[in-house]
């Protein structure tokens, strides 16, 4: 089928809840992907930092032919040896003593918000059970991750919200500090806001909320749905301040593409979910969980955090210097390879001439570009991408 055909197609019988650009992707490779009419583009876009190996990584394809071979699903009610792998190695690169699976970055702060109120209600008072987040934020699509989430505008025609959220705003630690009362059960944080502009958590706030946090007796928790796995250049990005979370929320990179989220916590606070308290039906199945494990391995053995770390600095080393070319570049930042760069225009027509010119990158709001490449980019490849960013940002200006 051509782009058009597709295209068609998909508006005729697909729910018109995401504004589309006018491809159909049909085939990736490496860094690249084409559409359906043969034209390549280079990805920093990964599936809005999914495919951190990129498309097609051999030893991806392996895990999955091997896997798919041997045995697809089977229910929780048995012991699967891939997951018990998975969660042994999330749990020995990080703060975590145990793993919980589910499908989605959404699911997986679901999980986390239902683990928290539970071990509070329990372990502390019944009374606590609201959750600090913070403006700008962004934690998922269900109900009660909507309600988590601090933007009016993923709010607008689904109210009433669920309750129990209280909102301050981003590394502001004052703010949350007069936002807790005795109703507070847990604060929960982005180290860097992703959805929300691309915005680092300031030095020492992460920090000074651990401190806050242990002082009142509540729960701090991180959404690295979009941070972890080494993107930002570290394998989690709360390595890079010093502190480590109660529990803490993983997705989108962990399988390079296969569906797949988890919930780490201190065996104290996942103590609280016993058998029947919580579940996901397809929730670290072999499938996900042997492609999960694969990816993990990958990124650990080639040290795609230390080359995300190096190629990212590179990356806004020279952006920065465009900026100080270019008024129209408001403000260059990130970490690793997850870049935001402020424009003084419409982010998105800079996305759409990027496209035409085969490069492929997001938005983070109404006037940041995102970044978020496969992990696995080479040099030449960064140098191309920017080139052709450039390019499109001069004539913007």
């Amino acid at each position: 089928m051509t782009n058009q055909e597709i295209i068609a197609l998909t508006g005729k019988y697909v729910a018109a809840t995401y504004a589309r650009f006018p491809v159909a992707l049909v085939r990736g490779e490496g860094c690249r992907v084409w559409d359906a009419d043969g034209k390549a583009y280079l990805d920093f876009v990964a599936g809005i930092a999914v495919c951190a190996l990129g498309h097609a990584h051999p030893r991806l394809l392996r895990a999955i032919t091997e896997q798919a071979r041997r045995l697809l699903h089977v229910s929780n009610l048995y012991h699967i040896e891939p997951q018990a792998r998975l969660a042994e190695l999330l749990c020995r690169h990080s703060f975590a003593d145990r793993a919980f699976f589910c499908n989605s970055g959404a699911e997986a702060n679901e999980a986390a918000l239902k683990l928290g109120r539970k071990y509070m209600k329990e372990r502390v008072s019944s009374d606590r059970t609201e959750v600090i987040t913070m403006q700008g934020s962004f934690h998922g699509r269900t109900m009660a991750t909507v309600s988590a989430t601090a933007q009016e505008k993923y709010h607008r025609g689904f109210e009433p919200l669920v309750p129990g959220f209280k909102y301050v705003p981003f590394n502001d630690l004052r703010a949350v500090e007069l936002a807790v009362d005795a109703r507070t059960a847990a604060v929960l944080v982005e180290p860097i806001q992703g959805e929300g502009g691309v915005r680092v958590a300031a030095d020492g706030y992460l920090a000074g909320l651990r401190r806050l946090c242990d002082e009142r007796g509540l729960l701090l928790i991180f959404d690295e749905v979009q941070t972890g796995l080494g993107r930002t250049g570290t394998l989690f990005a709360y390595q890079q301040a010093g502190v480590a979370p109660d529990i803490l929320t993983l997705a989108k990179a962990l399988a390079g593409g296969i569906p797949i989220g988890a919930m780490l916590a201190r065996e104290e606070v996942m103590a609280a979910f016993t058998p029947g308290t919580h579940a996901a039906t397809f929730g670290g199945n072999p499938f996900a969980s042997a492609v999960a494990l694969e990816t993990l391995q990958t990124i650990l053995e080639e040290d795609l955090p230390g080359r995300a770390a190096r190629l990212g600095a590179r990356i806004l080393e020279r952006l920065q210097g465009l900026q100080a070319r270019l008024p129209l570049l408001r403000a260059v930042r990130g970490r690793g390879l997850l870049i935001g760069i402020e424009v003084g225009t419409d982010a998105k027509a800079i996305v759409s001439r990027c496209l035409e010119r085969g490069l492929l990158i997001l938005t983070a709001g109404d006037n940041v570009l995102r970044l978020v490449p496969p992990l696995i980019l080479g040099e030449a490849e960064a140098d191309e991408g920017l080139a052709i960013l450039e390019g499109v940002l001069a004539e913007a200006a």
